[in-house]
């Protein structure tokens, strides 16, 4: 393989392990912050226990999402220079104060957090996990409108063949990139909600500290269903922005080839990229692809084949993988909305059907999360910055393959520990379950 291929195997492979830990750091910040605010008003032991427990969850994801997280940035300068200088004067910003600003405060209060039981008085304890709480997702903002630039670019001009920044707050306020960061949120909420509920199903079925994991996955539930619900609004919203600002990537992701007004949309479907066509089409929803692109039953909606051939995105990778991510997440929906149901009514413990099944589902919203991220890096392709850059133009010229590959393999190697170190820890503190209550 050239070192292109391989330099794009390794940044997706990077993501993709990085993207493991975000999200539940995300969603898993706030509940740990909701539960200790609840001891910290009603003085109720029960949720002291619940925040240490699932606390110590929370450490262990973001100990090592931090150490995931800090090598992909080196990718930038050593796979990809070509593009950190074409865009190192857009990037710099948005990445400088995601550093400075809130990589600083999530690291130092997360310290105070972890290290202050009894050191400091409970409000102030409390304060300072919902501060770690806050810079997290701000850290995940300035991240995301980076990527959202790379999506949609604004407030930007083209000189001396480079991108240079014109309008800060065009970068700051970009749609594309505060909607991706919304849904992006949304979805950490939504893992967070089943993660939680699926170790506390774990422990119901053993009939083991029946109190503590009732109330975590009672709360678990409403969080999870009300983020699932609303991530079916943002989808929806991407979707729109999608067809407007990157009309062949929605073109891909619904593998329509052929500019239409009224666009219907087909259920059955099996992509040909080689033939442009699809090669299996039926149960045509009538106007259905105009009104989810543009919610107007007559709106035209752009095919493949007015883009040409090299810059289509790979289609069937790009379909399949939207199409699995909206089924798992209607799934996600209907398991969060019977757990909400049976859990708000104490009878959820005598369901072992549902609790199985929420055990069982904890992989599947982690799966939807990385397909979302296929989708839109993917169906992006071939633009590093859409309609912009390409990604072809913004690998290194002064690396080999072989460098790559090597590269490739150590990166591999370190993940795959760092992976196994996880699953062990995780495993073991979620199966003890928490600390006796004080006496």
């Amino acid at each position: 393989m050239d070192v292109l291929t391989l330099s794009r195997l390794q940044f997706a492979a990077t993501v993709i392990f990085h993207f493991l830990f975000v999200p539940l750091t995300i969603g898993l910040s706030v509940l740990v912050a909701w539960w200790e605010t609840r001891y910290v008003r009603t003085g109720d032991e029960t949720y002291l226990r619940m925040t240490k427990f699932w606390g110590k969850l929370f450490l262990i994801n973001f100990g090592l999402g931090v150490v995931t997280g800090i090598t992909m940035e080196f990718q930038f300068g050593m796979n990809w220079a070509e593009f950190s200088k074409y865009v190192g004067d857009v990037f710099g910003a948005p990445l400088a104060i995601e550093a400075t600003a809130a990589f600083f405060l999530e690291s130092t209060f997360i310290g105070l957090w972890a290290l202050g039981w009894n050191k400091v008085s409970k409000r102030a304890h409390a304060l300072a996990i919902w501060l770690v709480a806050f810079s997290v997702n701000l850290s995940a903002l300035w991240i995301i409108l980076a990527n959202g630039w790379m999506q949609n670019p604004v407030g930007y001009v083209l000189r001396n063949g480079r991108a240079e920044m014109t309008d800060f707050a065009a970068l700051v306020f970009n749609g594309t990139g505060w909607q991706i960061f919304i849904h992006t949120v949304l979805s950490g909420f939504v893992l967070a909600a089943f993660f939680v509920m699926g170790i506390s199903a774990f422990h119901l079925l053993r009939k083991n500290e029946l109190q503590v994991f009732n109330a975590s996955l009672k709360t678990a539930a409403a969080f999870g269903l009300a983020a699932a619900l609303l991530l079916v609004v943002t989808g929806d919203m991407r979707g729109v922005d999608v067809a407007k600002t990157q009309p062949a990537k929605f073109a891909a992701m619904e593998s329509h080839w052929e500019t239409q007004t009224g666009a219907p949309m087909p259920l059955l479907v099996w992509p040909d990229q080689k033939k442009a066509k699809n090669v299996v089409e039926g149960l045509r929803i009538p106007n259905g692809l105009s009104l989810l692109a543009f919610h107007k039953a007559g709106a035209e909606v752009k095919g493949l084949k007015d883009f040409p051939p090299d810059e289509r995105p790979p289609v069937l990778l790009t379909f399949l993988s939207f199409r699995i991510m909206v089924g798992l997440g209607g799934l996600l929906v209907i398991l969060a909305l019977g757990a909400w149901l049976l859990a708000r009514k104490g009878r959820i413990a005598a369901k072992p059907l549902l609790l199985k099944a929420l055990l069982f589902a904890i992989p599947l919203p982690y799966i939807a999360i990385q397909l979302g991220w296929i989708v839109a890096e993917v169906g992006r392709q071939p633009w590093l910055v859409y309609g912009v850059f390409k990604t072809a133009d913004g690998v290194s010229k002064s690396i080999s393959s072989g460098q790559v590959l090597l590269s490739l393999l150590g990166f591999t190697l370190v993940y795959g520990l760092l992976a196994a170190v996880d699953i062990f820890l995780l495993r073991k503190f979620a199966r003890k379950g928490p600390e006796e209550a004080a006496r």
